[in-house]
C-alpha cells in the first residue's frame, strides 16, 4: 500500500487513461471504452500507468470507470468473468508500480493505486456522466456499484476512485457505500459550469459530502479548466477537506460521434493547474485530452513552485 501524503503535501494524479492509450493507436470506440483493453490487451494498460509513474504521478487510476457487471454482460461476459476483469485492473495499476520501483531503485512508498469507480452513466456510453439525467432509485445505484467496490477492494486498491459523478443523487448512493469498507476513497464531481455539477447542484453542496470519515479529498474532475478556479473557491468555502482538481483537456465530449470536440482558449496549461494549490487543491492532475507529458509538465511546475518557495 503507499503512504499517505502528509497534510498540505501536493499528490500529483495520472492524466487520462484512454487517452493515452488512444495515442498508442487503440480503438476505444466501442462501449466498454478502455475497459475492453482489460479482457483484449491487459499489457497495453499497464504501459500505460508505467508511463505515468515515469512521467512524475503518485498515482496509479485503474481502468475500471466503465467496467461494470452489466457493462461486460453486454459483451457476453458472465458475473465471475467481469469482477475478475474488475480486479485485474487494480493488479497491473500494482504491477506497473513495482516495475516502476524497480527500475528507478527506489522503493517510492508514495505510490498509491486508486481504484476507479465510474458513474452509472459511464455504462450507458451516451454521455449521461455529463448530464446525471438517468432517473434510478437508490437501490438500484446500490447494487450497480458496491460488486464493483468490492472487486476493486479485494483486488488490493490503496483507496477508492469516486470519480466523473455527475450528481448529488449517485454521489450520495457512493458514499453510504464507504459506510460498508475500511478504505479511503476521493469524490469528484464533473461539472457542467463554474458552479455546478452536471445535474445541476451548487458545488457547495455536492461538496458537503466530503465531511465523510472516509473522503481523502473532495472536488472535480473532467470539467474544463477553465471552470475550475471558481468551482475551487466555491468547495474551499463549503469544506475543509483537501481539494482534488484534474480537469480534461478544455474540450467537449460529444456522445453522437463519440469523441472530443476542439473548445479554443480553455485548454490544460499544468503551469495554470500548478497555481491552484493557492485555491486549496492539493490533488492535482489530468483526466481526457491529456497525457504524460501534461503529466510531466505539471510536475515540473509544481516541483518550480516549490523551490521558489
Amino acid at each position: 500500500m503507499g503512504t499517505w501524503p502528509a497534510t498540505g503535501d501536493v499528490v500529483i494524479l495520472d492524466g487520462g487513461l484512454a487517452t493515452e492509450l488512444e495515442a498508442r493507436g487503440f480503438d476505444l470506440s466501442d462501449r466498454l471504452w478502455s475497459a475492453r483493453l482489460l479482457v483484449a490487451d491487459p499489457g497495453a494498460i499497464e504501459e500505460v500507468h508505467l508511463a505515468y509513474f515515469r512521467a512524475g504521478a503518485q498515482v496509479a487510476t485503474t481502468a475500471s470507470y466503465q467496467a461494470s457487471v452489466e457493462g461486460f454482460a453486454a459483451v457476453g461476459l458472465d458475473r465471475a468473468a467481469a469482477l475478475s476483469a474488475i480486479g485485474s485492473s487494480v493488479a497491473l495499476a500494482r504491477h506497473a508500480r513495482d516495475r516502476y520501483r524497480e527500475e528507478a531503485g527506489d522503493p517510492a512508498p508514495g505510490l498509491v493505486i486508486a481504484g476507479s469507480v465510474g458513474p452509472y452513466g459511464a455504462m450507458l456510453a451516451d454521455g449521461s456522466e455529463y448530464r446525471g439525467d438517468y432517473a434510478l432509485e437508490a437501490a438500484r445505484l446500490t447494487a450497480f456499484h458496491r460488486p464493483r467496490m468490492e472487486a476493486l477492494i479485494e483486488a488490493g486498491a490503496d483507496l477508492l476512485a469516486m470519480e466523473t459523478i455527475p450528481s448529488v443523487r449517485e454521489a450520495e448512493v457512493l458514499v453510504r457505500l464507504l459506510d460498508e469498507v475500511e478504505i479511503p476513497a476521493w469524490l469528484s464531481y464533473s461539472c457542467r459550469d463554474a458552479a455546478t455539477t452536471s445535474a445541476g447542484e451548487p458545488i457547495s453542496e455536492a461538496v458537503a459530502l466530503g465531511d465523510h470519515p472516509r473522503i481523502v479529498a473532495i472536488g472535480v474532475n473532467c470539467t474544463a479548466p477553465r471552470f475550475v478556479p471558481a468551482l475551487l473557491a466555491e468547495a474551499r468555502v463549503a469544506t475543509d477537506r483537501p481539494l482534488i482538481a484534474y480537469p480534461n483537456g478544455g474540450d467537449r465530449w460529444d456522445p453522437a460521434s463519440r469523441r472530443w470536440l476542439a473548445y479554443a482558449g480553455g485548454e490544460f496549461d499544468p503551469t495554470t493547474v500548478a497555481a491552484w494549490t493557492a485555491l486549496g487543491a492539493t490533488w492535482l492532475g489530468g483526466c481526457c485530452g491529456t497525457g504524460p507529458a501534461e503529466i510531466r509538465a505539471l510536475a515540473e511546475a509544481l516541483a518550480a513552485d516549490v523551490h521558489a518557495a
